[in-house]
């Protein structure tokens, strides 16, 4: 048994038997990245263990196999995939940090050198892949693999041994790649220090053109279907939000330009939003923000307080309003015949996420593209009709499936272990109030019955801020070990509540931009408060035995908490988390009092009042949260006698790239709480 468990046994009349093996609890796959193909095929990349590799499956059985062959927990990514257009073969992207793009290449595996982020190609024919050129994020164009290498467009040609050779060589650093429909073309980003352009090379030409330059912000670049104008989205200067503050409006609307190929020294406003709700561009994750369909441009708008899609005509007029509701809208897509829309969205179901499918004008009412009680996202309509989409639940993470007439199935069940726990907690949606009477949503996790009638209470808050976490596996890969993590806990004895708080998403704009969170007041700190008195307030909680823990935004919550409410919290454990948000709020250089408020939003500002014990964990080329905010804490906290553990983990980024990490770090969490609580 783990030492958190012996530990637990002591004070809880041994719940060891009930108790879920944590390395068989994450040791299922993880499924991201699907990209449709052609003639119906599909991609995805598959987690397992650290190892990952890009799976297929192909009409009309959908049998999943792997593409490539990767076998060890070595911290490399793979991601941006592409399909040839014969779909023949994928490129994509191995190594670095794809989240980051073009920094320097983590090694949290230790090599002897740092590894390299280069593009490969893996045939369907073959087994393995092929490196092509260093570089990301590619794609296709005119029999070309075009890619980001140091910022500029690089191309290097299929067959072995080509050289590659650079296309572009611009000021700005170029992203979001996007062929033109016939393959002569792309579309980029290049984006500046205060603002950014579109561009487009003719591969043909061999001519390089920027769309309608402007002082502005423009970005998300979407082709017409016949290849003869592009729409993109532009952001006015002087409306960037600063980070980790409430920023509902903008200073001048966002819009939607489009710019004629045969006269690209201008462009045509198609849509403006509005001032007030909605003026500031907006969108959750996955997919395009700006879809192309049959005459008419999809996008989202927030525009009544909920993130919602409209349509507009590609000749302007007003937009149509295709997801009415108090729901948000999350991934999108649009069907192969450019007339519908279908997307992920928590309508109905506020703390899931399910599938709908809407047409692209006025009129049509969404249905529901995936019953039950699952959570199901990142939806394409392959070409033959069948229904792609990633989907998880209460037990499984992440899985690529197909719905076809008769019915949903997975695309590869063969890669869940045999020995993968089959009984979970069931987690139940819980409201709480916050300290300022805010109504805040949760997730609990109850432990199996029998042992102490009190059991020590653990409560969990995620990062981001902008995330929801939901009554399953979360659909990133972050999220749903955090979830598995709860459930490990709940099979120790702990009460666990995940908490929802203001400034994430799923509940609105006015959620999300709550007053005064942040560095802009901490109003969080109510949800924490009121997540502890809820706690504190069950018959089944023992209420000197309360514990936090969290990471990133969710680790400054817990410093937070145990800064200003050790009355309350009895110990935490805080993954790189933010201890001062001075050294991270944009635009505060000149502005002393902005500044003074950021300071007294942290846990720093409180550490006299810190007296509860903290494990912090943290790797030493964190890209989001810089490593120095643990270091300072963990000084300051010496300097109180507060007592302090520590894990760091050298050369590992945010999100920690080996599965190991995430194993050690959750049973040293496992026992600190065990020690602790």
């Amino acid at each position: 048994m783990r030492l958190a468990t012996v530990l637990l046994c002591a004070s809880l009349n041994c719940l060891a038997a009930s108790s879920i093996d944590l390395e068989k609890l994450m040791s299922a796959p993880f499924a991201a990245e699907l990209t449709p193909g052609p003639g119906g095929r599909v991609a995805w990349v598959l987690n397992s263990l650290g190892a990952r590799n890009i799976w297929i499956a192909e009409a009309p059985d959908y049998k999943g196999r792997p593409l490539t062959t990767y076998f060890k927990d070595d911290g490399l990514e793979i991601g941006g995939l592409h399909w040839l257009p014969d779909g023949s073969g994928v490129v994509f992207t191995r190594g670095g940090d794809l989240e980051h793009p073009g920094s320097v290449n983590p090694n949290p595996a230790l090599n002897a050198t740092i590894p390299e982020q280069a593009v490969y190609v893996a045939m369907l024919a073959t087994v393995g892949a092929r490196k092509l050129a260093e570089g990301h994020s590619p794609i296709v164009a005119n029999d070309r693999v075009v890619y980001i290498k140091g910022g500029q467009v690089w191309a290097v040609e299929l067959m072995p041994d080509s050289k590659p050779v650079q296309l572009i060589g611009s000021k700005g650093t170029a992203s979001e790649l996007i062929a033109s429909p016939l393959g002569k073309a792309f579309a980029l980003v290049s984006t500046r220090a205060d603002h950014s352009f579109i561009g487009v090379y003719d591969m043909v030409q061999n001519q390089f053109r920027y769309l309608a330059p402007s002082l502005d912000s423009d970005l998300h670049p979407a082709w017409a279907p016949d290849g003869r104008s592009v729409a993109f989205v532009r952001i006015p200067a002087a409306t960037i939000a600063p980070r980790f503050g409430p920023t509902p409006t903008a200073k001048q609307p966002w819009s939607i330009q489009l710019v004629d190929m045969a006269n690209t020294a201008k462009s045509r406003t198609v849509f403006e939003a509005k001032p007030g709700p909605g003026s500031r561009f907006a969108i959750n994750s996955g997919g395009t923000p700006l879809l192309w369909g049959d005459g008419r441009l999809v996008f989202p708008w927030e525009r009544d307080g909920w993130l919602h899609l409209y349509s507009v005509s590609t000749d302007g007029g007003e937009p149509s309003l295709l997801t009415p509701g108090d729901f948000e809208v999350e991934s999108m897509s649009i069907t192969p015949d450019r007339k519908s829309v279908i997307f992920s969205s928590n309508q109905d179901d506020t703390d899931r996420r399910h599938i709908w499918m809407t047409g692209i004008r006025a009129g049509e009412s969404p249905r529901r593209m995936t019953p039950g009680k699952s959570i199901e996202w990142a939806p394409e309509m392959l070409e033959n009709g069948t229904l792609a989409f990633l989907h998880s639940d209460t037990r499984l993470p992440a899985r690529a499936a197909i719905q076809t007439v008769t019915g949903s199935r997975d695309l590869a069940p063969n890669t869940i272990p045999a020995d993968y726990p089959a009984a979970l907690a069931e987690p139940q949606p819980v409201m709480i109030s916050a300290a300022d009477g805010m109504q805040i949503h949760g997730q609990l996790f109850l432990p199996p019955s029998g042992g102490a009638a009190k059991k020590p209470g653990l409560i969990f808050f995620h990062g981001g801020s902008r995330r929801q976490m939901m009554l399953g596996r979360h659909n990133m890969y972050y999220y749903s070990n955090a979830y598995a993590m709860n459930q490990y806990l709940a099979s120790l004895g702990y009460v666990v509540l995940s908490v929802n708080y203001r400034s994430g998403i799923g509940y609105g704009l006015n959620f999300r931009e709550a007053t005064n969170y942040g560095a802009a007041g901490a109003s969080e700190y109510n949800d924490v408060i009121g997540a502890g008195l809820y706690m504190r307030g069950r018959a089944d909680v023992d209420p000197k035995r309360i514990g936090l823990w969290g990471g990133s935004y969710g680790g400054y919550l817990t410093a937070l908490g145990l800064a200003r409410g050790s009355d309350l919290f009895k110990a935490g454990v805080d993954f790189h988390g933010v201890h001062d948000w001075t050294k991270l709020r944009r635009g505060i250089e000149n502005d002393p009092e902005m500044a003074r408020v950021a300071f007294q939003s942290s846990p720093m500002a409180s550490v006299d009042t810190w007296r509860s014990p903290v494990l912090l964990i943290h790797g030493d080329d964190d890209r989001n949260v810089p490593f120095s905010e643990s270091v300072r804490l963990v000084e300051a906290l010496r300097d109180r006698k507060v007592h302090v553990e520590q894990i760091v983990y050298p050369d590992e980024v945010h999100d920690f790239l080996t599965h190991g990490h995430w194993l050690e770090s959750y049973r040293a969490m496992a026992d600190f709480f065990g020690r602790m609580l």
